[in-house]
Order: structure tokens, then sequence, then C-alpha cells
């Protein structure tokens, strides 16, 4: 019986030969480091910016402030609360700043366990990756925390008892003593609650690639997507809940509506690849 190794199949995978257990996890080990490695730079580099990006992030909740009327004051209850505010920032930061060496490093962990074809993709996919993560945490950024904070402060009152608007007319309460409702905000919960919705957003816009992905290798079709676009819509409005740090029902609305938008994105691309495909078979 010959012993000879058969051929490799056209297009197949660089490493054909079953790779052992620790190899695997050896090879997983230098990607986390050089992960590890690109983070901690990133934080470092974006602590010497912490107060530009720290302005930057609450300029929204400045910005609601002086609309409601409200003088933008933020507090701090202990010594070590600013420093931490400010490398927590730096932290968060750091992610966004290294996410295209993070993904760079994940794809090369699965590439050689693809074919020529899929690996072909490795470029646009680490591009893509970085740029919907970004374009989350801007989108809110821009849109979202502003119509958050714009609800929240909304409930700050001033002289509240003495005049109250009902139906259109002035009426007054009746309290001898009229007091005001102001908010007294801590950089600590401003900077968690803002943070958290920008992460939550960056995720949120991996959606299309994903799905995209999973479309690309020909794991689901763009039919099977479309049929699930009932419980998309459910499950988006789900996550909107569960995802955004407010409970207002703004806020879960400003994630549900483009989670389930960027799921019908995900649709089109299916149906052209699936177009593509059937093209590719046909021929």
């Amino acid at each position: 019986m010959s012993t000879e190794p058969a051929p490799k199949e056209p297009g197949a995978p660089e490493e054909e030969r079953q790779m052992p257990f620790l190899a695997h996890l050896g090879e997983l080990r230098g990607r986390l480091r050089w992960s590890g490695v690109a983070y901690f730079v990133a934080v470092f580099v974006c602590y010497g910016f912490a107060m530009e990006l720290f302005a930057l992030l609450v300029s929204p909740l400045i910005d609601a402030s002086v609309a409601a009327g409200i003088r933008p004051t933020l507090n701090f209850l202990s010594p070590i609360e600013p420093f931490w505010v400010l490398m927590k920032i730096s932290m968060i930061a750091a992610i966004f700043v290294a996410s295209p060496v993070i993904f760079w490093q994940f794809w090369r962990f699965v590439a050689p366990g693809l074919y020529k074809k899929e690996r072909r993709v490795a470029i646009p996919v680490v591009f893509s990756s970085a740029t919907l993560f970004c374009g989350g945490a801007i989108f809110g950024h821009q849109l979202v925390l502003p119509a958050a904070f714009k609800f929240f402060l909304g409930f700050a009152s001033k002289d509240l008892g003495r005049m109250k608007e009902v139906l259109g007319r002035a009426v007054d309460l009746q309290i001898t003593r009229p007091f005001e409702l102001n908010p007294m905000l801590g950089m600590e919960q401003v900077v968690s609650f803002s943070t958290k919705m920008l992460l939550a957003f960056g995720a949120v816009f991996e959606l299309p690639l994903v799905l995209s992905l999973l479309s690309f290798f020909g794991v689901v079709s763009a039919r099977t997507l479309w049929k699930f676009n009932r419980y998309a819509l459910v499950i988006s409005t789900v996550l909107g809940a569960v995802l955004t740090p407010g409970p207002d029902v703004a806020s879960m609305l400003m994630m549900a509506l483009p989670m389930w938008f960027l799921y019908n994105v995900s649709v089109l691309i299916a149906f052209i690849f699936d177009r593509r495909r059937a093209r590719a078979a046909s021929a």
C-alpha cells in the first residue's frame, strides 16, 4: 500500500495535517499576546489625550444641560475619582484605537484553516470590522447620547409645586414651600453611562459583518434570513432594552431600530452572495 500523501485539493487550506491541540493553544497565546501589546500601547497613547477625550465624551451632556437651563457641573466624590475616570476613558478609547490590530490577529488565527478564496477577504473583513465598530460608537455619541441626556435632564424642575401646566393652563399646587429638582452629576456615573452606550453600539454595528460572513461561507442564505425577519425585530427590541443602560424607551428604540435596519442590510448582502454563488454553480 502506498504511503505517499494524497494530493492537495485545489484551494485547500495551507495546513492539511491536523495541528496538535497544544500547538493551537500556542498559536492562540501568540495572537493574544500581540493583541495585548497593541492594547496597552494604545492605553498609554490615549492617556496623553485623556482630558480631551473626557471633554468630547461629556459634550452631549453639556449641551443637554444648557438646553435644559441647568448649569453644567460634574462632581467627584473621592480624591482618586478624577484620575480613575481619565484612566477608564483611556482604556475604553484604546479598545477602538487597537481594534484593527485585534481584529487582524483574530483573523490570522482562523485564516490557516480556510480555503484560498476565503482568505482573500481578510483585509476587507479587518477594515470593515474596525470601521463598523468605530462607526457604531460615533453613531451613539452623535445621535443617541444627546437624545438620552435631553430626556433624563427633562426631569429637572425649578420651583416645583408652585406652578404647573395642566391642559394648557397654569395651576398652583398650593405647596407652601416650593423646591427645585436639580441633578447632581458625578464624573464616574456619567462616564460609565456614556462608555457603556458607545461600546454597545459599536458591538451592534458588527451585525452586518457577522451575518455577511456566514452568508459568504454558505452557512446561512438570504431566504433563511428573510424568513427570520419578524423574529429579528422582536430580538432587536429585547436586546435594545437589555444593552442600553438607561431605562427610557427612547434609548431602547434608538438601538433596536438601527439593529433591525442593519439586519435587513445583511439580508441584502446575503442575497448578493447567493446570486453570485448560483451563477458560479450554473457556469
